[in-house]
């Protein structure tokens, strides 16, 4: 009884550690999130005017940008996956990476060939693991991206995109990621990049689809989506990164909430045990000393006589 009194003390203590760990780790997430919520708000109102501009000069003039131009036959596309570098965020980056998969096979399906890149420990590691190719990866930024980030990542993508599909180009640019909704609420999703739909663009930008004016561009359309589309593809996945980051931080919250509540549950079990265990032990220590008082009362009884 009393070795399987001292096993249910040490397993107590062990869950008590742990749950303290998990509880500062639960903490520190929900700060996080603050932070990041922040950054995405800051980040909307240049991604908002950038929209705008890269749709007045896109649709306000007659310029075919390989940019903004659909090919006529798509045959080679490039897939931005966002995943995180660490773990203890329950599902964060596996729903991701199921949502690339659905993307990859959607491609394909279309007959086309996709290249991947990564962002994140967790997705390369899926990737190597699998011993699938990966064009080009990054990791260490995760839980808080810079601009600087985004801008490393957009440089051999918008390369890619310039270059002919004989050379190892690609014509299509998708970005899977994770969208933050709510603290309880995160979805994984997909969406193309470039080339980009001026139809779509422009219906979000006004709100109905209008028609903007045309303008006179110096020194040419041409050169001037050759400056923003770029800023605009950085901007997009800068946008992302951020959003994936307070996504990351709600699903580690969420999860070290539940770990920290399993753990005191798994506590009021193992103290159940352990007192029952000790009310046997006293029980077990009464019945001997009771015993053993009887035996010597006999005893006594029987010198006597």
């Amino acid at each position: 009884m009393g070795a399987q009194l001292r096993v249910y003390k040490r397993r107590i203590q062990a869950v008590t550690a742990t749950k303290k760990i998990t509880k500062a780790m639960e903490m520190i997430a929900a700060s996080r999130i603050v932070k990041a919520q922040r950054k995405v708000a800051a980040s909307m109102p240049y991604a908002t005017e950038l929209t705008r501009a890269v749709t007045a000069v896109a649709t306000g003039s007659n310029t075919k940008h390989p940019l903004t131009t659909e090919a006529e036959a798509p045959a080679r596309a490039a897939v931005l996956l966002l995943t995180s570098d660490r773990g203890l965020a329950g599902g964060y980056s596996s729903n991701a990476i199921k949502a690339a998969e659905r993307l990859r096979e959607r491609l394909a399906a279309e007959g086309k060939e996709v290249d991947t890149y990564i962002v994140g420990r967790k997705g390369v590691a899926y990737y190597g693991f699998r011993e699938r190719k990966v064009s080009e990866s990054w990791t260490g930024f995760t839980d808080s991206p810079e601009y600087l980030d985004a801008k490393k990542i957009a440089e051999p993508l918008i390369e890619s995109i310039q270059k002919d599909t004989a050379e190892g180009g690609v014509d299509e640019l998708h970005i899977v990621f994770t969208e933050f909704v709510s603290m309880m609420t995160q979805n994984a999703v997909d969406g193309r990049m470039l080339p980009l739909s001026l139809d779509e663009v422009a219906e979000e930008d006004t709100g109905k689809g209008e028609i903007l004016p045309l303008f006179d561009f110096e020194p040419s359309a041409e050169d001037v989506l050759d400056a923003l589309l770029p800023r605009y593809v950085e901007s997009r996945i800068y946008n992302a990164l951020l959003q994936a980051a307070a996504s990351e931080h709600a699903a580690r919250r969420r999860a070290m909430k539940s770990a920290t509540d399993n753990a005191g549950d798994l506590i009021k079990s193992l103290s159940r045990l352990a007192n029952a265990a000790r009310q046997a032990e006293i029980t077990q220590e009464i019945s001997e000393i009771v015993g053993g008082a009887g035996a010597l009362a006999d005893a006594s009884a029987g010198s006597d006589k």
